[in-house]
């Protein structure tokens, strides 16, 4: 039978409320008081060392805060902490979970006018209250970002366009290729909301009134998210507006080029993205073979443009598709570790 992991915790979880400056400009109604994870390791109250600290992004629907939950048959990240630490694949760090949950069912990790700030958030406001309040190693040399899907997305982001506050990233299953990820669904999301009398705004108050939220409404939902991440919209319902049209769902090339702008694929051939990715001492990217989002088609497109631009990095693929590969953290994690130890 698959092996649970029984032990908790072997060092203490805090919660920090903060109350953001930089999400007030959101447009949906989400709070801005924000809860922060934090993960302590052992020993950490009785030492007097200094730590490298680590920031977990998660993907769309998720929260930092179900991070640090009970699995089944699986770990929370403070427990593979604890384990790659005991097994003696590297050492102690702080780990950083913030909750970044908003009404669309997530954000991308970049600036929105509809969303909130969420890349200001992270960069001005979470990482220095943590700096103040921990024995956290000074500078982003000993500063590591992760994540997964969304979560990767977010993490190449901040290697891409604001890598000076970072020692090193991990980008498992991130979002790039727009046009092989988004594109597939611009048909159904425009007939899901043709179901809603007054579309966006009726699809909206379904949610919200439905007692069971079905998967080709997440799918929706998703998309939505993604329009108001990449071409955000404030007069608009929820700040919304589709790069189609929504009679005959043809793409329109203003606002898909506004998408495409925030895509890694093409910000890789940025001089400055270059650099700020150069600067990096380290850099991981990995992604299933059998994605069923097409992720690994960007992602071998990010890889072929980086080796062109003479950028280090490590890329792996593996045999599995988007769902349920948390497993990887057991390569990035300790590759993380190694290149912002002190």
């Amino acid at each position: 039978m698959p092996r649970h992991h029984f032990p908790q915790p072997q060092g203490r979880i805090e919660y920090l409320t903060l109350a953001s400056a930089a999400l007030r400009n959101n447009c949906l109604g989400d709070p801005v008081d924000r809860v922060v994870a934090v993960y302590l390791p052992a020993g950490y109250e009785a030492a007097t060392e200094h730590y490298p600290v680590l920031l977990d992004l998660v993907g769309y629907t998720g929260s930092g805060l179900s991070h640090v939950g009970w699995q089944a048959f699986g770990e929370s990240v403070p427990q593979r902490i604890d384990r790659l630490i005991e097994a003696g694949e590297m050492g102690p760090v702080i780990v950083v979970l913030p909750d970044c949950f908003t009404s669309l069912g997530g954000n991308q990790y970049i600036n929105s006018s509809v969303m909130g700030n969420w890349s200001d958030f992270l960069l001005q406001e979470v990482l220095p209250e943590i700096e103040s309040r921990y024995r956290v190693c000074p500078g982003a040399a000993h500063r590591g970002v992760f994540g997964k899907s969304s979560g990767g997305y977010g993490s190449m982001l901040q290697g891409m366009l604001s890598g000076e506050h970072w020692g090193a990233i991990a980008c498992h299953s991130g979002d790039m290729a727009f046009d092989l990820v988004y594109a597939h669904d611009f048909a159904s999301t425009v007939m899901h909301l043709a179901h809603f009398e007054g579309g966006i705004n009726g699809f909206m108050t379904h949610l919200q009134d439905c007692q069971k939220i079905a998967s080709k409404d997440i799918t929706c939902l998703m998309i939505l998210a993604m329009a108001a991440s990449y071409d955000p919209d404030p007069s608009s319902s929820y700040g919304v507006r589709l790069p189609v049209d929504m009679d005959t769902c043809e793409l329109l090339p203003d606002r898909w080029q506004n998408w495409l702008s925030w895509d890694p694929v093409q910000l890789i051939q940025q001089a400055p993205v270059q650099a700020n990715l150069k600067s990096l001492a380290g850099l991981y990217i990995d992604c299933g073979a059998q994605d069923q989002y097409r992720l690994v088609f960007g992602a071998r497109q990010l890889r072929d443009q980086m080796q062109q631009a003479g950028i280090e990095h490590h890329y792996a693929e593996f045999d599995d598709d988007h769902s349920s590969v948390d497993y990887r953290m057991d390569i990035s994690l300790p590759y993380l570790y190694s290149k912002i130890k002190a």
